[in-house]
């Protein structure tokens, strides 16, 4: 998958594309992410349920945001693919987040989880072709393709890897 190959730049999901390499699959960003989850894992066990502010997430909640995103954006890049016509609708994550609890979860569950859904989604997108990936459709009120899904599945994790180094272990990088 390369960026330079996507027909345009989806509104909205642009903010997650550009948090991309130009050239990046999901199985590199896979062994990527999993990469900097190993180098966090101890300040992801250390901060696992501490708040940086009362009504923001607390670092598993983030592990469990980020799987709940890459399920929904993989049916709607399967919908896509194989020919949905019509409007995908949107999701509310902070609805989503009222409605899951990490209180009695792992870390390492979560990063188990993880891992299940990359690798779920580099199989459906393994089993794209050329054309189902540039299939065009409506997600909410934004016209995307599968392709611009793959990169807003890696790089809206990139942001959150990101948003977690900075809000929560900023002082160990």
């Amino acid at each position: 998958m390369k960026r330079k190959d996507l027909a345009f730049m989806p509104n909205f999901f642009d903010r997650y594309i550009l948090q991309t390499e130009e050239d990046l699959s999901l199985s590199e960003s896979l062994e990527n992410t999993k990469d900097v989850f190993r180098v966090l894992k101890e300040d992801l066990v250390k901060f696992q349920d501490f708040r940086y502010q009362p009504d923001k997430w607390t670092p598993k909640d983030i592990l469990q945001h980020v799987i709940d995103n890459e399920r929904i954006m993989a049916y709607r890049a399967l919908s896509l693919a194989r020919g949905e016509s019509q409007r995908l609708i949107g999701y509310d994550e902070n609805e989503y987040a009222k409605n899951f609890s990490t209180f009695n979860r792992t870390v390492e569950s979560l990063l188990e989880e993880f891992d299940s859904v990359r690798n779920s989604s580099i199989t459906l997108f393994n089993s794209f072709d050329e054309k189902m990936f540039k299939r065009e459709g409506v997600c909410f009120e934004t016209k995307i393709t599968p392709l611009a899904l793959g990169f807003v599945i890696v790089g809206h994790a990139n942001h959150h890897l990101k948003v977690f180094k900075e809000r929560y272990v900023k002082n160990s990088f």
